[in-house]
């Protein structure tokens, strides 16, 4: 028997109908952990060698490289015949570097170009455009090329001020990278889809010649993928794409969920095949998945089904703040550790890297090995290195190294050659820059000229206050940090929202610290973080650590998913709204769905146990915060107890009215504690609160009822 008859004979009833079905349009929607990729290699194979397509007239395209390379090794593993030439199988961006290899002249434009990398692209935004953050530039450039826009018709979208400039810098982009006959990862699909458009009869050419096409997560496609995938079918309509509506979790880099919501209407009579029968996880882990999206409006609908016996029931584990939640999510693993279970089969996954923080020092605390998966450790992050920087330039303002990281962050003019400048003169007098800097003031106009002097001024100035609160009241000095240090244009739009966090988790973390040990000093808090983040990198088996969009495509027998509440999980922070503290954010319908289709993806990356796990309180914009719990606890029915209006009520409506022992307050310096003991002092109301493990006594007026 052949390894394609095997494989065949493997199949249930819907995962053979696909393969199966040969000619014309067919969406096979696959939930998760229902055998997409056995159905889809054996689906090529079968092509080829039941029904006799020639391997050169199919085209297999996926997203990444790995996938690529994993489905190629198992298709051909089905493949008997050694004769004719390998089927095409590659990522969409790898089709179109061979299609310009062969056609990039029709567009006037020389066969050898060259491909440049994220690294080349920055390094050219920065010399059309020093004063501008290369990631906003690329990002907008990026945005027009995937939406089809050219430099000409992109101009009549530059509608503000920014945008303009914006657009100036992608015409003049535009124009370096085709006098050079270079070409950024864009271009790809851009111009392939350009010279698709122009050339008719190349286009019914390419056509005819990949007859038979599949496309792998189709429901992450965006416009220009769907505009690539119309030239290559005008001839045909034979496209066979794989997707999960319910796992689209990518809107926000372009991803438009509507190529596989509308499928069946952009293709005529097309196809609806749903793989529904679940492999990875057990009924438990399925229902609360299942009772999750099905509160989304927007999906085309199925319901996954387990194909294992009862597990363990999806436990809730409810703790104070973020510090408990990792001692008891640390517990839990070094007690399973000390069974032997393996490390490597648990994983932890938030919504936002900041979020990792609290995990990573627990895991530390308890000695659980673990690795950060698709980002640094927190203290490692570039962000949170410049902000650990700025801390110790003010401790010691001769600290030369910490002073050039920072100097011009955000920006402030203070190019390159300003600071070799500055270095020079400073080792020709043997001093720190800073003392150069207030001792030659005259020499140093002479090296870096009047307006950078100027600038430098107000920038040690500001230090030399920054040092003067520290010493005398160091939450001021915190507030005083956190209004002067303003990074939120050093960000793309794609990155803010994580970098952003980041930023404030420090500013909370800081926070706290000068709250919980008021006698300890600046000194004492970069000594802690140095000491709690200069851990060798863990090797070996490891406990994974990761965003939930890091974590798409991956399974683990346990999985953690933390920051159930609300404003955390679902998100209502986006790249371009941010909330202060004590505002009341909202998010938006669609906003909301992809949210909850996150929410989806995690759950169902559990094998045998899923824990979701909650806070009371958590730091928001660096400010510790009171949480509702997540309405996706309530959705999923993991927590019947809740009503969904306690969770959707605006934040003004807390209780009011007499505060009792047990009762949870917040105070605006040390954030929510629960009440130990009611006292009269001096006819007034005396609180002992426990503000997680310190107990202070604090008058009822300060204090605001949860």
């Amino acid at each position: 028997m052949s390894k394609l008859i095997q494989s065949l004979e493997s199949l249930n009833l819907q995962q053979r109908q696909a393969v199966e079905h040969t000619d014309g349009a067919l969406l096979i929607l696959a939930g998760a952990g229902s055998g997409k990729t056995k159905t889809l290699t054996t689906r090529l194979a079968y092509l080829i060698e039941e029904i006799g397509i020639p391997a050169q007239h199919t085209l297999t395209l996926t997203f990444t490289n790995k996938a690529a390379a994993e489905m190629r090794e198992r298709a051909t593993a089905l493949l008997e015949s050694t004769t004719q030439a390998p089927p095409l199988l590659c990522t969409f961006h790898k089709f179109g570097l061979l299609f310009l290899r062969f056609h990039i002249h029709r567009l006037g434009r020389d066969a050898n170009f060259t491909l440049l990398d994220s690294d080349d692209c920055k390094r050219i935004v920065k010399k059309l455009a020093p004063n501008l953050t290369p990631q906003k530039i690329l990002g907008y450039i990026s945005s027009c090329k995937n939406a089809s826009l050219s430099p000409e018709s992109a101009a009549a979208h530059a509608h503000t001020p920014e945008y303009k400039v914006l657009h100036r810098v992608y015409v003049a982009y535009d124009e370096f990278l085709r006098t050079k006959n270079m070409l950024d990862f864009d271009d790809l699909l851009y111009l392939t889809c350009e010279i698709l458009d122009r050339d008719d009869a190349l286009c019914k050419e390419t056509s005819e010649r990949y007859l038979y096409i599949m496309v792998d997560e189709y429901q992450d496609t965006n416009e220009i993928q769907y505009r690539l995938l119309s030239y290559l079918t005008r001839e045909h309509s034979n496209l066979c794409v794989v997707g999960d509506d319910d796992q689209s979790i990518y809107g926000w880099r372009g991803a438009d969920i509507n190529n596989i919501l509308n499928f069946q209407q952009q293709f005529s009579n097309a196809t609806l095949i749903k793989l529904e029968q679940n492999y990875r996880s057990t009924p438990e882990i399925l229902q609360v998945a299942n009772a999750l999206i099905a509160h989304n409006t927007r999906r085309l609908g199925k319901n996954l089904q387990s194909t294992q016996t009862n597990g363990e029931e999806v436990e809730i584990l409810h703790s104070c703040d973020e510090s408990s939640e990792g001692s008891t999510i640390a517990t839990i693993i070094a007690k399973e550790l000390s069974k032997g279970k393996r490390a490597q089969d648990f994983a932890v996954l938030f919504r936002l890297n900041a979020l990792s923080r609290g995990i990573e020092e627990a895991f530390n605390k308890a000695k659980i090995p673990y690795k950060i998966i698709g980002a640094m450790r927190f203290y490692e992050r570039a962000e949170v290195k410049d902000l650990l920087s700025y801390l110790r330039f003010v401790h010691n303002v001769d600290d030369d190294y910490s002073l050039l990281r920072i100097i011009n962050k955000p920006r402030r003019g203070i190019g390159k050659k300003t600071q070799e400048s500055l270095e020079s003169l400073a080792r020709s007098k043997q001093m720190s820059i800073a003392a150069t800097f207030a001792a030659h003031k005259q020499e140093c106009v002479q090296a870096i000229g009047q307006k950078n002097t100027k600038t430098l001024e107000e920038f040690f100035a500001k230090i030399a206050t920054l040092k003067e609160l520290v010493d005398s009241d160091k939450l001021a000095f915190i507030e005083s940090l956190q209004e002067w240090l303003d990074f939120s244009k050093e960000f793309s739009a794609l990155e803010s929202v994580d970098r952003i966090a980041n930023i404030e988790e420090f500013y909370g973390v800081l926070r706290d610290f000068v709250v919980q040990n008021p006698d300890e000093s600046l000194q004492d808090f970069l000594s802690t973080i140095a000491l709690s983040s200069s851990s060798d990198e863990q090797g070996g088996e490891c406990v994974s650590c990761m965003s939930i969009h890091s974590a798409k495509g991956l399974e683990f027998d346990n999985v953690f998913v933390i920051g159930l509440e609300e404003e955390m999980f679902p998100s209502y922070y986006k790249s371009s709204e941010s909330c202060s503290f004590g505002s009341r954010p909202k998010i938006s319908g669609d906003e909301l769905q992809e949210e909850r289709r996150l929410g989806y993806v995690a759950f169902t990356r559990a094998r045998h146990k899923l824990y979701l796990c909650n806070v009371e309180s958590r730091f928001v914009h660096g400010k510790r915060r009171f949480l509702r719990p997540s309405r996706f606890l309530v959705e999923s029915g993991s927590q019947n107890t809740m009503r969904t209006a306690d969770i959707t009520q605006d934040d003004e409506q807390a209780q009011s009215g007499e505060i009792k022992v047990n009762d949870m307050v917040l105070h605006k310096v040390f954030g929510t504690g629960r009440v130990c003991e009611v006292r009269d002092s001096g006819g007034q109301v005396a609180l002992k609160i426990n503000f997680g493990g310190n107990e202070r006594v604090i008058l009822q007026s300060f204090v605001q009822k949860l």
